[in-house]
């Protein structure tokens, strides 16, 4: 690996070191410390999806047309660090809650940026990519053991552990490879920054029907995220934060196996097994517990990859090869938007009010919850989402097609 390679593995490994060093544990600080509701809980996890929805259009106009994509990261870090050590220090939820939408907008942007500073210094992006962004997820997996493993999680420290990595990157983004502007500075039209070349894709009744599950599947979904980390804490799960980066780890392994099972599946079946895989992992947590069900525990974290990597990394594949070649940056836009956007947003604000319904609060303003019809309803959503696409989605091209992928 050269040493541009190396330093823009770095750079992945802090990028998302920093994400789970904080949002994967946040949920146990805010609910266990901070005694917020799961409402509250679900709002602040929420924060992230409001980024993916308003800021990387900005910031990616900005860094396209005006500074160079290394300048834009460091200001944003930098901006990003301070925001999430004021978060730390708060403990009213209104505060906390501006605070880390504040962050979310400036962190959000950063995610696509540093994948277009690293295509932009590659010469071939297709095989070089995979080995610098596996370094992301080794990040945050060395963020959840660290945390779980100092027993960190209902603390704020994962926070400021997360703005001082942010500080850091802000700092070694100055030292990345000079990424100027590709366009001309021009006027600022809201029509440059929304991906209306790849609404037309949703003529297609199929594309419509795999848009449409896609947001919906995100819905149950963000029970996982914002409340997984609760829950394993809470039933009394030593070491949850370390426990739950064996996703990521099965997440590594299953992204070796997508070739062999498109071969053999296709898009509509690899899709299908993701959303079954949500729908078993709420199943297994429903009646897992820290003694002799504990490998169900186990067995819904390791369900991740097949969750994360069958379905989304299947559709982000599938999106591609519909969209024409023109169309093909705005239609990965349009879905991250309906998806990590929107779909999370309402995911984490539902989430949150099942979760307060089955919640039990004591004087002290602690609580206890009802996790195993918690995990089912969310089990429930994530089957009746899957026999709609199973009925509703037909892609009818042939299979030597998606050999060929």
């Amino acid at each position: 690996m050269t040493l541009v390679k190396v330093r823009l593995a770095a750079m992945m490994f802090l990028e998302y070191f920093i994400w789970g060093a904080w949002y994967v544990t946040v949920g146990t600080w805010l609910g266990q410390t901070q005694h917020f509701s799961g409402t509250q809980i679900g709002l602040v996890a929420g924060t992230t999806a409001v980024g993916a929805i308003v800021s990387p259009f900005l910031a990616g106009w900005v860094a396209d047309r005006f500074f160079a994509t290394q300048y834009v990261l460091a200001a944003l870090h930098g901006v990003g660090a301070v925001l999430l050590y004021m978060a730390s220090q708060r403990s009213s939820f209104t505060a906390i809650y501006w605070l880390v939408l504040a962050y979310a907008c400036a962190y959000m942007p950063t995610l696509a940026l540093t994948n277009s500073l690293a295509f932009r210094q590659m010469r071939d992006p297709k095989s070089e990519f995979g080995p610098i962004r596996v370094l992301g997820t080794a990040g945050w997996i060395v963020a959840g053991l660290i945390v779980g493993g100092l027993k960190l999680e209902a603390t704020a420290i994962p926070l400021q552990l997360a703005a001082a990595c942010s500080l850091v990157l802000a700092l070694y983004a100055l030292t990345l490879p000079h990424t100027p502007p590709i366009r001309e500075a021009g006027k600022f039209e809201i029509s440059k920054l929304l991906p209306t070349e790849a609404v037309g894709l949703l003529r297609e009744r199929s594309f419509a029907v795999f848009v449409l599950a896609s947001f919906l599947i995100c819905i149950p979904l963000q029970f996982y995220y914002a409340f997984t980390n609760l829950f394993l804490n809470e039933i009394g799960i030593h070491n949850a934060a370390g426990k739950m980066t064996g996703g990521q780890m099965s997440e590594l392994f299953c992204m070796l196996l997508i070739p062999w099972f498109f071969r053999r599946l296709g898009v509509k079946y690899m899709l299908i097994a993701g959303m079954a895989a949500w729908a078993l992992r709420y199943v297994l947590f429903a009646y897992g517990n820290g003694g002799a069900a504990l490998w169900m525990l186990y067995g819904g974290i390791l369900l991740h990859g097949i969750c994360y990597d069958f379905f989304f990394v299947t559709g982000q594949i599938y999106v591609d090869r519909k969209a024409p070649l023109a169309s093909r940056a705005a239609a990965q836009g349009m879905l991250t938007l309906i998806t990590y956007g929107a779909g999370m947003l309402l995911g984490s604000w539902l989430s949150g009010q099942v979760v307060d319904h089955y919640a039990t609060y004591a004087a002290d303003g602690s609580s206890t919850h009802a996790w195993k019809p918690i995990w089912l309803i969310s089990a429930g959503l994530s089957a009746t989402i899957l026999l709609f696409f199973f009925f509703a989605f037909s892609d009818r091209e042939t299979l030597e097609t998606e050999r060929h992928l």
